[in-house]
């Protein structure tokens, strides 16, 4: 792992994320804006749940397949 390798997202992990976890606050950003998380494979089920139970998550992609919109991306 380098400086510049994404690292998850999960407090306390320093592991590689391999995971984009996409999501926004329906009161806070507008439907379209998504913040983003990054999982590690250990991490990611329990990151998603955190956010799905509050009805925050709209995707999960793969960290190699993630192409974020410049509007969105943050």
């Amino acid at each position: 792992m380098t400086d510049e390798t994404p690292v998850c997202s999960a407090k306390g992990c320093r592991e590689a994320a391999v995971w984009v976890l996409a999501w926004n606050n329906p009161k806070l950003h507008t439907p379209e804006r998504r913040k983003t998380w990054l999982a590690c494979e250990e991490h990611r089920e329990h990151l998603s749940t955190f956010l799905g139970v509050r009805g925050f998550l709209k995707d999960v992609v793969a960290l190699k397949d993630w192409r974020p919109d410049a509007d969105s991306w943050s």
